[in-house]
């Protein structure tokens, strides 16, 4: 994939390190295959957009970045939110609607938010939000608090003019920010060959002179190592960069659909690429053996299947709050 590449920063992983990312990833399948379960049983209403397949993406860029860091992403923003630190009980508990979630139940799936982490929330407008990323990388600019805002949004939002607007005015400025573009090949149904005739979309970035990557991000190492790279450059002064991540969901745009449209065969192709496997696999050339690997599976699935039951037992949010971010005082 032809890039204009920048230097990588980082350090390859250790073992602990990719340990580590492999864990994560595993919390964030999991989770979401239990908050699909809860759906089935309308224990989850309203949206749920899962992120399965996709884990490596979010893993890795968090791996890249320092806790100054503020993301701002799109509603598909379960596997984010854990990556930037937000604890499985309140990702799971807001998906329930319940008062210990980590918007206190009046967000739910589209709208998780946690700004002790500089999670600056999910939006349900497509490309809505990448202009608010503008905005948080100019004040982090302004406070010098040496922070880079990182946007994530998906191929669909990349056709938006609202996405074209806030290019301009990052790359205007030279602000810290780094747009990422998971590419997961489909905008709900419709493939990216079929709403676009340009399908690499770092490549919107040249109309405003902006460094532009496309990369696999198949392989959390090559995200951590790529974003790394982008990161650096936004924080070193010397403006904002679009990546664009190939990436693939396993699951349906929502858990409505059943994604028949899909070509027969490509689910199973793509799935040889699974994050996990190719994490595992690399695990094992450091020497992980199958007690190793199973231990860490037996971690995760305890840690996912307390933030349910602490989802399902914690209390719904007090009707008298309904109102309480609806108007001002």
């Amino acid at each position: 994939m032809a890039n204009d590449s920048l230097p990588n920063p980082l350090s390859p992983c250790t073992r602990e390190q990719l340990t580590h990312l492999y864990r994560e990833m595993l919390l964030i399948r999991r989770v979401e295959e239990l908050a699909a379960k809860a759906y089935t049983q309308r224990k989850i209403l309203g949206f749920c957009h899962l992120y399965i397949g996709q884990e490596s993406v979010a893993v890795g860029a968090a791996a890249a970045c320092q806790p100054q860091d503020h993301w701002v992403t799109a509603y598909r923003e379960h596997g984010q939110a854990l990556a930037k630190g937000v604890s499985a009980r309140a990702v799971m508990a807001e998906l329930f609607g319940k008062a210990t979630g980590c918007t206190e139940g009046l967000g739910g799936s589209m709208h998780l938010f946690d700004a002790k982490v500089n999670f600056m929330g999910g939006y349900g407008i497509v490309g809505a939000h990448v202009p608010l990323a503008v905005g948080v990388a100019w004040a982090l600019k302004q406070r010098k608090t040496g922070g880079v805002a990182v946007c994530f949004f998906g191929d669909g939002a990349a056709n938006q003019g609202a996405f074209f607007e806030a290019l301009c005015l990052a790359q205007l400025y030279k602000l810290p920010v780094v747009f990422l573009c998971e590419n997961n090949y489909y905008a709900m149904g419709t493939s990216v060959d079929r709403a676009s005739s340009l399908i690499d979309m770092s490549l919107r970035g040249l109309g405003v002179g902006m460094v532009r990557e496309q990369f696999e991000g198949f392989d959390v190492e090559h995200v951590r190592e790529r974003v790394g790279a982008a990161v650096e450059h936004a924080r070193s002064g010397n403006g904002p960069v679009i990546l664009e991540a190939i990436t693939y969901r396993f699951r349906g745009h929502s858990m409505s659909d059943p994604a028949k449209y899909r070509p027969e065969g490509e689910l199973e192709a793509k799935k040889q690429s699974d994050p996990l496997l190719i994490t595992e696999r690399r695990l094992r050339e450091f020497g992980a053996d199958d007690a190793e690997i199973a231990a860490l599976q037996a971690s995760v699935e305890v840690e996912a299947e307390d933030a349910y039951q602490f989802a399902e037992t914690s209390p719904e949010p007090d009707p008298a709050r309904l109102y309480e971010y609806t108007y001002a005082p």
